[in-house]
């Protein structure tokens, strides 16, 4: 069984859109659950973990194949 809970699509979005709809995904799940957003835009590669940083969430991993943008973000704390 994988880790990964949802598994989000974002290919040919380009920035803000893909960190917009990772936070909309994100802020719906609970704390721990894991999504796997996969793009195209090669700023993701910086945005989400910048945005992770911020909010307090967790990339897990991440990785470039094809021209595909893979990471894998694990959901920290609630915001208040």
């Amino acid at each position: 069984m994988s880790d990964v809970a949802i598994e989000l699509d974002a290919r040919r979005l380009f920035c803000p859109m893909p960190v917009i709809r990772l936070q909309d995904c994100i802020n719906r799940q609970l704390v721990g659950t894991r999504v796997k957003i996969a793009c195209t835009d090669p700023g993701v590669m910086n945005d989400i973990p910048t945005w992770c940083r911020i909010n307090g969430h967790k990339v897990i991993s991440s990785q470039e194949k094809d021209h595909e943008y893979i990471l894998i973000v694990e959901k920290g704390k609630d915001g208040d």
